[in-house]
């Protein structure tokens, strides 16, 4: 690698910011950046799978080259004008293929945009493909029948988690500048945490999805910013954020601070470690230590960390969970489950959701949410004692890519497909904010991530806390095995 600015590997290894920065001081042009970014993306995507529905490189240098025209001119679109973007190949793009993961959509081009990639192509984004993602997005392993699998960024034998796993393995390396994914048990922070980058689920409400079918009832996933940093992570979530009338649940917000930055003094922050939530959840050797040490950095920053417990069942947070996610996975593919040609298409874990949401009554729904409200009450209480809560972002490292889904945890047998991620539930029923970051390697050089979990609409404090964090750790500069010039703590 040179020092040169507009070297390819130097430009692809440039945060966002400074990318976007780079593009509007004209000190690097449009078309530079996209061959940069394509030349990485020949190199690395073969050894990962990471990205998938790729477009022509020519179209894409024309379209730089038109970005290039318009800042010539002195009109920036905003501030993604010119970066190469890969939305997530579960929300809709207009004119690309939206598969979801599934044979049943692997021709499908859709004809709109999601709102949220209404809002990239707005800020000037040009999209060059998809992220992979697991069959219709369920469990946080990224493999389907339409593009295979998903692997490890810093070890190609290991999975890259998901659903969100194509957009974190591809951001770990510099395949993309930032990326979205969305999070609905943990699909942000669990892949983040696989992978050593930064992935942020803001408030529920504060990124508006749809348009879709349902905008009422639907409150359990989120749409969210990845990142190589949490100020890059904060800075697209500016793009993505902000009240939408056609999801009239969001939320509006001041978004200038996220754009600007983030340094501040976190001196006396309250933080809870919950560790494995008083033995309730099982984890690999080495998880529990890993996140633990990961800690001082935030008493280096100048927090006050102490152990934090709860009174509080968490087996009943998980019904609750179980409960609502059938429920609402029921709802969008039993369309789909009953046609019978269609049915003998999907994965045997969908279907599994799909025949749970069948059998609940309305009144197990009902009682779900009253726990859901007991839940998040309870939170409430433990936030009046500290600022921030801290869990592991994952049970397990990276497991072997050939495997479908973790059958032990520890000692103890996961009864469902996605038992092995209950972790990051706590933060999802309730619907707070909460952002993976990487917190080291372990012996065998496999990565593991912390979430730090913060009250409802605290988004911006917590961002601040994560970039506190990022700076003491220094784990923003740790990078894939993969890459030239890599280094390792």
């Amino acid at each position: 690698m040179t020092n040169s600015p507009s070297s390819p590997q130097s430009l692809t290894a440039l945060s966002a910011i400074e990318l976007s920065r780079a593009i509007h001081e004209r000190s690097v042009s449009c078309h530079e950046v996209m061959s940069a970014y394509l030349a990485q993306i020949e190199q690395y995507n073969p050894q990962v799978n990471a990205l998938v529905s790729l477009r022509a490189p020519e179209d894409l240098l024309a379209q730089a080259r038109l970005r290039d025209d318009e800042l010539a001119r002195g009109a920036s679109r905003g501030w993604m004008h010119g970066m190469p973007h890969a939305p997530k190949d579960y929300v809709a793009v207009a004119g690309m293929r939206t598969t979801q993961g599934s044979p049943l959509f692997a021709d499908q081009i859709t004809e709109t945009d999601g709102i949220i990639v209404e809002r990239m192509r707005r800020s000037g984004a040009i999209f060059i493909g998809r992220t992979n993602v697991p069959e219709f997005a369920l469990g946080s392993h990224s493999y389907n029948p339409v593009f295979g699998t998903t692997r490890n960024a810093f070890d190609t034998d290991l999975s890259a988690g998901g659903s969100s796993g194509g957009a974190a393995a591809a951001l770990a390396l510099n395949m993309l500048p930032c990326a979205d994914g969305s999070d609905m048990m943990g699909s942000l922070r669990n892949p983040a945490a696989f992978n050593h980058v930064v992935g942020f689920r803001p408030t529920w409400g504060m990124v508006p999805a749809g348009p879709a079918l349902d905008v009422f009832y639907s409150q359990l996933s989120t749409e969210g910013p990845m990142a190589r940093s949490v100020a890059d992570a904060a800075r697209l979530l500016a793009v993505m954020a902000g009240y939408d009338e056609r999801a009239p649940l969001s939320i509006d917000f001041d978004r200038t601070p996220l754009t600007q930055s983030l340094a501040t003094s976190v001196r006396g922050r309250r933080v809870g470690w919950l560790g494995d939530l008083s033995g309730y959840l099982p984890f690999e050797e080495g998880v529990l230590d890993i996140c633990r040490a990961a800690l001082g950095y935030l008493v280096c920053a100048g927090c006050v960390v102490e152990d934090a417990t709860l009174d509080f069942d968490m087996d009943r947070v998980w019904r609750s969970w179980l409960t609502l996610r059938s429920f609402l996975v029921c709802g969008r593919l039993k369309p789909y489950y009953d046609d019978p040609a269609r049915r003998a298409r999907i994965k045997p874990e969908a279907i599994w959701e799909v025949e749970q949401g069948l059998s609940l009554p309305a009144q197990a729904v009902y009682g779900a949410t009253q726990e859901r409200t007991a839940w998040a009450l309870a939170l409430r209480e433990l936030f009046a004692t500290f600022d921030v809560l801290v869990l592991p972002s994952a049970q397990v490292f990276p497991f072997d890519a050939q495997l479908t889904w973790p059958r032990t945890v520890g000692d103890r047998t996961m009864d469902t497909y996605h038992r092995w991620m209950e972790v990051v539930v706590p933060a999802s029923l309730a619907g707070l904010p909460a952002i993976g970051v990487p917190c080291g390697v372990d012996a065998r050089g496999r990565p593991m991530g912390i979430q730090l979990i913060g009250p409802a609409r605290s988004d911006l404090a917590l961002l601040q806390l994560a970039h506190a964090y990022e700076q003491a750790s220094g784990f923003g500069s740790q990078h894939s095995p993969l890459l030239p010039g890599c280094t390792r703590n």
